[in-house]
């Protein structure tokens, strides 16, 4: 592995760190489509920039492609506060016109330099190791990653400073309005940082790259944790993973770096979502067919209390008189069986004591309508689950 190859994987991971921070808290404050509006909307402050400063590398143009998200940010909240249109349209609204403009400023007034439509769309991290710093007359290394370096660095700062505004503001504003902290502020402040760290991977990265890696890593991590430390930690790795990978895939296949990335961080995002523990589309199918099973354990020892008729608690009943097929009454019976529910003999069903307390507190709770407290006795009567 040579230098060049280290360095654009270190520049991809340090991009995706700095995306991953912010965009833990854009996913929980359910603003998530707000990056990709900034990630295209800065484009009129960059090219603004670069009409005044006529030099790619002024910090001039980071304070403008910022200022231009925080605009972005403004009007998408104006339009939505007037009632007439949702916060997704506003966004719709808003990003493209402003990324319209950027691309008519560019096709107009910068066909002779290297800032174009498609190095602003995709961006290419194989480029980023040519472009070097150069201070007195010594090479120290990528522009790209001295400034993705120095954006995270202020960040880390910015997030180890205001964590708990930023924490309480975002689960709740009003309580965080009422310990004195500025929901306002604090929300902008946000919007800032989700902007200048845009700004400084753009060039490297791309604005797909951006939201990619500031969107997925958070919804994976969402997926797996309601920990906001974990969340972050989770995150940035998910990041970090997908940064490496996502280049040693483009290697083998000779294919773009930014789109084997996000092709990486998408198919991370769908395992998780497929096979998270608790959130995930498997573990949510087991959980609703195990209550189903549950709801016909509890039906079933509920007609037994009722009935003391010998041919009302005959096995057969549950497919003659209930109207269950084979296969649902014999789980049924299975479960109410390994949890002492239940006994049989000669085919008849009988209530044991503990499957009695049990009937018993659940028309207790069924009357009084507390439904967690049914889910608390099931954990304390159950010692095996459907």
């Amino acid at each position: 592995m040579n230098n060049a190859q280290i360095e654009i994987q270190l520049i991809a991971s340090l991009v995706a760190i700095a995306c991953a921070i912010p965009g833990t808290f854009l996913v929980l404050r359910k603003m998530a489509m707000i990056s990709d509006a900034i990630s295209h909307s800065i484009l009129p402050g960059i090219v603004i920039g670069f009409f005044i400063t006529h030099d790619l590398n002024s910090p001039i143009l980071i304070l403008l492609a910022a200022l231009t998200g925080i605009i972005t940010v403004v009007l998408v909240e104006y339009i939505q506060k007037t009632g007439l249109v949702k916060e997704d349209t506003a966004i719709g609204l808003v990003f493209p016109a402003l990324f319209s403009i950027g691309v008519i400023l560019i096709a107009k007034n910068a066909n002779d330099i290297h800032l174009d439509v498609d190095a602003v769309l995709l961006g290419e991290l194989a480029f980023t190791p040519f472009d070097r710093l150069i201070i007195g007359g010594i090479d120290v290394g990528p522009k790209a990653l001295w400034l993705i370096g120095s954006i995270l660095m202020i960040t880390i700062g910015l997030l180890f400073a205001f964590f708990k505004e930023l924490k309480v503001s975002t689960f709740d504003a009003g309580l965080a309005a009422s310990l004195g902290f500025s929901p306002a502020v604090i929300h902008y402040g946000l919007m800032t940082v989700s902007s200048i760290t845009t700004v400084g991977a753009f060039d490297a990265v791309g604005a797909i790259l951006v939201v990619a890696l500031m969107i997925a890593p958070a919804a994976t991590a969402y997926l797996l944790t309601n920990n906001l430390k974990r969340m972050l930690a989770y995150a940035i790795c998910f990041g970090v993973f997908s940064a490496i990978a996502g280049y040693w895939l483009a290697h083998i296949l000779d294919a773009s770096i930014s789109g084997s990335i996000t092709t990486v961080l998408g198919v991370l995002f769908l395992v998780v979502y497929l096979f998270a523990p608790s959130k995930g589309i498997i573990a949510v199918l087991h959980r609703e067919r195990q209550q189903r099973t549950e709801v016909s354990l509890l039906t079933f020892l509920l007609h037994l209390k009722n009935h003391k008729e010998k041919s009302e608690r005959h096995v057969n009943h549950l497919n003659e008189h209930i109207n269950w097929h084979k296969v649902r009454s014999k789980s049924v019976l299975e479960l109410a069986l390994k949890n002492n529910m239940i006994s049989i003999e000669k085919n008849i069903v009988s209530l044991t004591k503990k499957g009695d307390d049990f009937t018993s507190q659940a028309i207790n709770y069924i009357i009084t309508n507390e439904d967690a407290q049914i889910e608390h006795m099931k954990d304390d009567f159950f010692l095996f689950r459907g």
